[in-house]
């Protein structure tokens, strides 16, 4: 859960590196006491609940595509997939669903080398959805949103994010990105874990092939969920003249390259994600949403910022450019409240709980305002309900 800030596209040379030596001091375990009562009380971890009206329910769905090999294991001739999906249900099931499997949670723990917590720790993280409720809706009633996780990351990481836009009534699919993250979980019992973790020298063409890699999954994924063989039996609830992007990390870098590769997105957002792809030489007059952390993607001060930046001349709609003060990298997931909770520091000034209903405030806000165009007054300016997000202006390097 921890290792892996080193290999994600955005948290800055200086940072990670910092962060990694904190690790290797064994800092983040804390005390050998501390240690010791972490693992006797073997605490239960848990998610915010969602601020929507409507129960969520959620299930998963296994795809393969045949028209491609695998792009990290080219043995393998065809691209498999998981992702996970949810949605508005009728009434809350019987099943409260799992956070990931025993053995995904293990091999996350293991990855991280956090060896002070029982292995199946995360495997029973508590949810606030139910496992194959059935699903609310007229047909094509119902914006969808796709979620792309950080790199090394599965796709759990933004469970609360998903939750909280399904409580709001959008459809939301999270794709594992496979041979991309430790650990994923097949039906058939197979986890494939990660190949690219292992490739030392990642280039901006590396990062760029692999965005470009992540938008022929989503592309795929739409076609599964909205075309005339879908895979879902809730898919004719989908509305797809409403379709978007939303990514962490890697994932939201691969936002910008999903946009820039498929029309079918309507608007799209990165959280804390330094982007390799370069737009069209026209742009994209679709709507984007930037959200990261001052630290660095602060206007000017650094290449991950100029990553932004790049971006940002190619967008020629609605835009914004937003830093939440205080937040580490893990800060926009679901990994800040589960590091808190465990009592590990991710170098945050702000509390995990806090730093998530942000950014599920800014997200769902931004969605609200692009696929159903309700206004948002959030989007506009500077919130006293949310003080610790700035609004920023590239064009003159400041931010309010």
């Amino acid at each position: 859960m921890i290792k892996h800030l080193r290999t994600n596209r955005a948290g800055g040379a200086a940072a990670v590196a910092g962060l990694t030596a904190v690790l290797a001091a064994g800092l983040l375990h804390g005390s050998p006491a501390a240690a010791s009562a972490r693992t006797a009380a073997a605490p239960t971890t848990y998610l915010p609940a969602p601020t929507g009206s409507r129960p969520v329910g959620t299930t998963s769905l296994y795809l393969k595509d045949t028209s491609r090999p695998d792009p990290w294991v080219p043995s393998v001739k065809a691209r498999e997939l998981m992702v996970s999906l949810w949605y508005p249900a009728r009434s809350p099931g019987r099943h409260r669903a799992t956070y990931m499997t025993a053995k995904a949670s293990e091999l996350l723990l293991k990855d991280g080398g956090i060896t002070d917590l029982p292995a199946d720790t995360l495997s029973r993280t508590r949810t606030n959805a139910f496992t194959d409720a059935r699903p609310a809706g007229r047909p094509r009633s119902l914006p969808l949103v796709v979620l792309s996780p950080g790199h090394s990351k599965p796709r759990t990481e933004l469970t609360a994010l998903a939750e909280e836009l399904a409580s709001h009534g959008y459809v939301v699919a999270a794709v594992d990105h496979t041979y991309e993250n430790v650990a994923t979980s097949f039906p058939d019992g197979r986890v494939t874990t990660c190949v690219t973790c292992e490739i030392g020298d990642k280039s901006p063409a590396w990062w760029a092939k692999l965005e470009k890699s992540r938008a022929a999954d989503v592309s795929f994924v739409l076609d599964r969920l909205t075309g005339a063989h879908a895979r879902w039996k809730g898919s004719r609830l989908i509305d797809p003249a409403r379709i978007a992007m939303a990514g962490h990390s890697a994932g939201g870098a691969a936002a910008v390259a999903s946009i820039a590769a498929d029309t079918r997105l309507r608007a799209g957002v990165d959280l804390d994600g330094s982007v390799e792809t370069t737009l069209p030489e026209a742009g994209t007059s679709r709507p984007f949403l930037l959200l990261g952390k001052p630290a660095t993607y602060t206007p000017g001060k650094g290449e991950p910022a100029a990553t932004w930046e790049r971006v940002w001349a190619g967008l020629t709609g609605w835009k914004r450019w937003l830093l939440l003060t205080g937040a580490a990298h893990t800060s926009f997931t679901d990994l800040g409240v589960l590091m808190d909770q465990v009592g590990i520091e991710d170098g945050a000034a702000v509390p995990g709980a806090r730093a998530l209903g942000v950014t599920r405030a800014y997200v769902t806000a931004f969605f609200d305002r692009h696929l159903r165009g309700q206004p948002r007054p959030l989007l506009d300016k500077p919130s006293a309900d949310f003080p610790e997000v700035r609004f920023c202006s590239p064009e003159d390097k400041t931010c309010e």
